[in-house]
């Protein structure tokens, strides 16, 4: 999409992309409360004191992804919520999976991007951490890592429709209740995904 490309555009992705990852990590928060949750890798002992809108700036500003590239981490982050419903995202975990996600979609869909030890100091982390989230993310994602047009084309859309609901400003309390009945507590807003990736698959097959 070459609406993307526009520095306006991509400004107001970030803005609420990371508001949306927020509003789904607080609310996994209050929910460990009622059901257990696993602690993987991807798990801090505290919380970044640094906001995800402002990490989220930072990755894309020093990573120098592609702008589709961002679009893509959103896709596997959804995935990820998907395949590994015991791993919710949280405060603890979020900014792990962030740079992990930005880090997998740039090796798959850039001609050039940075090696993991600069992904490392851009996400402020260790090189061996780095490794490790990316192979445990990769295999959170059972290497599924092909988005095809129809799926990059639905979350971009989603991302545009609800940036457009967003009057007045993110932290409104009518904003907060649109946006908490299409969350549903984690990423996942596209209930055909499975379905599509099914059909993807034996497509392939024959």
């Amino acid at each position: 999409m070459a609406e993307l490309e526009n520095p306006t555009v991509m400004t107001k992705i970030i803005t609420f992309l990371s508001s949306l990852v927020q509003r789904v990590a607080e609310s996994n928060d209050l929910n460990s409360h009622f059901q257990p949750q696993k602690i993987s890798v991807f798990h801090g002992l505290t919380r970044p004191t640094i906001s995800i809108q402002s990490y989220l700036e930072r990755i894309f500003k020093y990573a120098n992804c592609s702008p589709s590239c961002l679009i893509v981490a959103y896709v596997y982050l959804d995935r990820f919520s998907q395949r590994q419903p015991s791993l919710p995202i949280n405060s603890f975990n979020v900014h792990r999976l962030l740079i992990t996600s930005v880090l997998v979609a740039a090796k798959f869909m850039d001609d050039m991007y940075y090696n993991n030890a600069y992904y490392a100091k851009v996400g402020g982390i260790s090189t061996i951490e780095m490794n490790f989230l990316e192979v445990d993310f990769l295999f959170g994602l059972s290497f599924d890592l092909n988005v095809t047009p129809t799926t990059f084309t639905t979350h971009c859309s989603y991302l545009q429709r609800e940036m457009l609901l967003l009057q007045p400003p993110l932290d409104s309390a009518d904003s907060s209740l649109s946006l908490g009945k299409s969350l549903k507590l984690h990423l996942c807003f596209d209930e055909d995904e499975t379905s599509h990736q099914q059909q993807q698959q034996q497509q392939l097959a024959v």
